[in-house]
């Protein structure tokens, strides 16, 4: 291999010029595994409808996929009307494991970035992930205090719901609002834990890696009552090259599946009601 030589920070010669590329996918185009010891025929399908295509074809299989090219198609969700269910801890059939609640906050004032709350439920067994429900946060006109209305309607949210913790975006606007959020439940009289949400990791990145997974390999759940949110047509819209003008909605959703969920139990037997026998003498 000939010598290189560095010319303003540049290889004159190609890195590592005059080696051979091995590439060896797990599977090959006769549909048979490289390595059948270590990975049998079963536990690469089992890969396969974990990580997703995008992921398994880039690692997996040595294809990379260009991120302009990848969409987040709405026809990957799978709707259900079923309420959550914390006597049985179940949504329908699917027993529950655990549950999120994630603030994505901004100023919520009309026609600006959309605040937004949503809550997710998860079965860790099966890795399906149902977004139960979810609001848009808008401060009306003549508000004086908006992060303060904003903290009011949250913790409304967060009760209607049952849930004991929020997590909470602080990155910008969001940074004010734990102390806010803090003092609107102490003066309604609950005991809500606050869970701060710091993100560094680019926004696309983070809707891309939690959501697209899901979808295209069915474990994307949602409440029909989502389709009458701005969600789906944030969906649509969006491209991780970033140029799209609305994703709070996706942002929170994302955020939700990427916090570490809070461990949820049955409540106990649902009560019923009983009718007394008191015709009978001593």
């Amino acid at each position: 291999m000939s010598n290189i030589v560095y010319e303003k920070n540049v290889f004159s010669t190609p890195f590592l010029s005059g080696y051979a590329e091995l590439k060896i996918p797990i599977v090959d185009k006769d549909g048979t595994t490289a390595w059948p010891a270590v990975f049998p025929i079963d536990k690469i399908e089992k890969i396969r409808k974990t990580v997703g295509e995008r992921h398994f074809s880039a690692q997996m299989m040595l294809q990379f996929v260009a991120p302009d090219k990848i969409r987040l198609d709405p026809s990957g969700i799978k709707f259900y009307d079923t309420d959550f269910d914390p006597y049985g801890c179940r949504i329908g059939e699917t027993p529950i494991t655990g549950a999120t609640i994630y603030w994505d906050p901004s100023g919520g004032r009309r026609n600006s970035d959309n605040s937004v709350c949503v809550i997710i439920y998860r079965d860790d067994r099966t890795h399906h992930v149902f977004v139960h429900d979810m609001v848009y946060l808008v401060v009306p006109d003549g508000v004086e205090y908006p992060l303060a209305y904003q903290c009011e309607r949250v913790l409304g949210f967060v009760r209607a719901h049952r849930q004991r913790t929020l997590a909470l975006e602080t990155n910008g606007i969001g940074a004010a609002l734990p102390e806010i959020m803090r003092e609107t439940i102490r003066r309604a009289g609950y005991e809500i834990q606050i869970r701060p949400i710091t993100n560094s990791r680019r926004k696309e990145d983070r809707i891309l890696d939690a959501i697209e997974p899901l979808l295209t390999t069915g474990r994307f759940y949602a409440h029909r009552r989502i389709s009458q949110t701005p969600f789906l047509s944030e969906m649509l819209a969006w491209t991780p090259i970033g140029s799209s003008e609305h994703d709070d909605g996706l942002d929170a959703v994302a955020g939700a599946i990427l916090c570490s969920p809070v461990p949820t139990r049955a409540i106990g037997t649902n009560v019923r009601n009983y009718i007394a026998n008191t015709d009978f003498k001593l």
